[in-house]
Formats: structure tokens, sequence, C-alpha cells
């Protein structure tokens, strides 16, 4: 493999690169968290991550020791009015340091990480795609990251306010801690108030439900797919998931006429009728995925010890199947407890609302939008708080059918 010099060029461009992704990350979060206004300064981003990303090229201290001595550097520099984050009127020394040394410990010891392994002249192609790829994965990381934790953060800070806070600075995102439990009050009041508990009862067994009557009918259907044969199974197989090929939102008004017509619109049975309808799809194709990959001689012994097909799928596939239950189970629960259209198009009655058709009877100009925020932020935490303590079930059972046992 032929060699080029790109050692001496790419760590000043990636360390340039890397330093205004860095000094925007550092300049939103300090702004969001203090509410005083900070800034990332483009060109001296580009100047200061060019210059060091060079220095860094081939360090001859411990990484920790470059986070720190470039941290110190950039909060000197911040002090002579030279670093890669402004400050407005307002920031005091402290929060302007604080934020000019996370900048710089991050920056030096992620571009550590960065350079790793390219040397200073000449390097392989390979080594320069392994720096630009390290690059890309930490723009990545914080992108994706900041796309959902801002919105969140957002709705947390707004929903601890009072309507005096919000009026007067709609814009700040920073909280009062002297308040104490007084910052709950909004989440106290849609329990009292708003009938938040019955929301969340109810949104909690229809998805519980939802889960059971999907994989009653899934489990056999898929299982039938993946072991039985009979004409039009492939055309079956590959047909599974073309319900998701028409959008919802064409099916509403025939789903409304339909349930109206026959007495089912705002009640929970009409619920339970339909949202199954929308989350089987996708049971029966992650299910026969997992199927065909089980032994098939595990059920053939079993029957031919004198087990039915249907013993050998109780006591043979499904303990087997276990980690694709389980992530099939956790997958169809976060789609009825997030489900919004049907529930808002077919349920009236505030008794039967889900939580997600009760959050929505909050966006009224008569309702204090901290209000809608708590509710919100009510529906998200749960099943957060269910799929990161589940999700390593989740990615074993999507995994586990890749690979035929």
């Amino acid at each position: 493999m032929s060699r080029l010099r790109f050692g001496y060029v790419t760590a000043p461009l990636l360390g340039a690169l890397w330093m205004v992704v860095l000094a925007i990350t550092v300049a939103v979060v300090m702004s969001f968290s203090t509410g005083a206004p900070f800034r990332p300064v483009i060109l001296l981003s580009l100047m200061w991550g060019a210059v060091i990303g060079f220095g860094l090229l081939t360090p001859r201290v411990p990484s920790l020791v470059v986070a720190a001595l470039v941290g110190a550097g950039l909060a000197v520099a911040g002090l002579a009015g030279v670093a890669p984050v402004a400050t407005g009127e307002g920031v005091g020394l402290v929060a302007a340091g604080l934020a000019h040394v996370v900048l710089g410990a991050i920056f030096g010891y992620s571009m550590l990480v960065i350079l790793d392994g390219l040397p200073t002249g000449s390097a392989t192609r390979h080594e320069f795609e392994e720096a630009v790829i390290r690059f890309l994965t930490g723009f990545g990381y914080i992108f994706f990251t900041a796309i959902v934790a801002i919105p969140f953060y957002v709705m947390v800070m707004t929903s601890l306010k009072n309507q005096a806070e919000l009026m007067a600075n709609p814009l700040d995102f920073s909280i009062d801690l002297s308040q104490g439990w007084g910052l709950f009050r909004s989440y106290v009041e849609l329990f009292q108030d708003f009938n938040f508990g019955s929301y969340l009862w109810t949104s909690f067994y229809v998805s519980v439900l939802t889960v059971l009557l999907t994989l009653a009918f899934s489990i056999p259907g898929a299982y039938a797919v993946a072991r039985l044969r009979f004409k039009g199974r492939a055309a079956f197989s590959r047909s599974i998931l073309l319900i998701y090929m028409v959008p919802m939102i064409v099916l509403a008004l025939p789903i409304y006429i339909a349930f109206s017509m026959a007495g089912l619109r705002n009640t929970i049975f009409g619920i339970l009728l339909i949202y199954p309808v929308t989350t089987i799809p996708v049971a029966l194709y992650m299910l026969q995925g997992y199927f065909r990959g089980l032994p098939a001689e595990i059920e053939e012994a079993g029957l031919m010890d004198g087990l039915s097909r249907l013993a050998v799928i109780w006591k043979i596939t499904l303990p087997l199947s276990l980690p694709a239950l389980a992530s099939v189970s956790l997958y169809v629960f976060m789609i009825a407890w997030n489900e919004f259209l049907l529930a808002f198009m077919l349920l009236d009655d505030p008794s039967k609302f889900t939580l997600t058709r009760g959050i929505a009877s909050l966006n009224s100009s008569e309702i204090p939008r901290q209000h809608l925020m708590a509710g919100a932020v009510i529906a998200t935490v749960p099943i957060m708080v269910i799929f990161l303590g589940l999700e390593r079930f989740m990615t074993k059972g999507l995994t586990a059918g890749s690979v035929k046992g």
C-alpha cells in the first residue's frame, strides 16, 4: 500500500474541525445550563484546533496531563478574550473559566484518541482513514446525542418552572434549586387536578394487553411460516410487512367510520382491537426470523418422543426463544405506550384517555405550558427506564436469529 504524507495535514485539519464541534457543544450546554450567553467563535476555534491538533500529533506526555494542559491553556486564552467560546454580559469569570477548562480538557483527550496511530510524516491510506473514521464517530455521537438530549432537557426544565418564570424569560432553561420540592408543583397538580394517575394506568394495562394479544397471534403465525410447509407460505412470508407501506393517516378515516358504526369508538375494547393490528405484522416478522435460526433437530426429537406440535412449541421452542420474545414484547409495549393517532381519533371520554391522549388535552391556551411539559416527561421517563433496563434483551433477541444455529 502506498504511503502518503497525511500526518502533518490531517492533524491540524481534524483538530480545527473537532474544535468547532466541541466549541458549539460547550457553548450550547453552558447556555442551557446557566441561562447565560455563550457563543462559539468559529475562526478562533479553527485556529486553536489546528494549532493544538498539530502539537498533539506526537505527544510525549500522558493523555490526562495533555487534557489538563490544554484546558488550562484555553482558560488563559479565555481571560485574554481569544478563546473558541465567547461569553456575553453577566457571565462570571468562574463560569467562563469552567467552560474553557472543560472544552480544552475534552479536546486534548479526544484528539489523542482521534490521532492515535497516525504518524507525523508518511502514513498509509488505512491509517488516514482510521483517523477520519474516529473523528466522524465522535461527531456522530455528539450530533445525535444533542438531537435527543436538548429537547428532553428543555422539556424537563420547562416542567420545573412556574408561570411567572416562563413569562419573564421563556428562553432561560436554568432552574432555581432553592425552591426545593416546589420545583415539582406541576407534576403534583397533574395528578391532583388532571387525572393523570388514571391515564397512566390505562396506558399501562392497554400496552400489556396489546403485548399479550400480539404474542398470542404472532407466535403461532411466525412458527407456521418458519417451520410448516403450506401453499402460499413464501408469499405470506414476504408480504407480512406490507401493511406498513400504507400510512396510518390514510387508514384513519375508514377506521373512524367503521368503529363509529360498530359502536366501538370511545371504548377501550375498540383500542385493544386496533392496536394489535399495527403490532402483529412486525412481531411476526421478528419472530419468524428467530424461529428459523433455531435447530429444527431439537423439535424433531420432541415429535419423535411423542409430543404434539403444540407441546413442542410450548416446551421446546418458546423456552429457547425467550430473548426474542422479550425483545418483541418490549418493542410492542413501546409502540402501544407511545401510540397517539388512533387514541386521539377514537377516544373522547376523559375517563378512558390513554397517556398520550391525556397529554394532548393539555395543549390548550387555558393550561400553563409547564403542565404540558410535565405530562410529556411522565410519558417519556417510564418507557425510557424500561428500555434502558431491558435493552440487552432486545439487542440479543434482534440479533440471535440472524445466524442459523
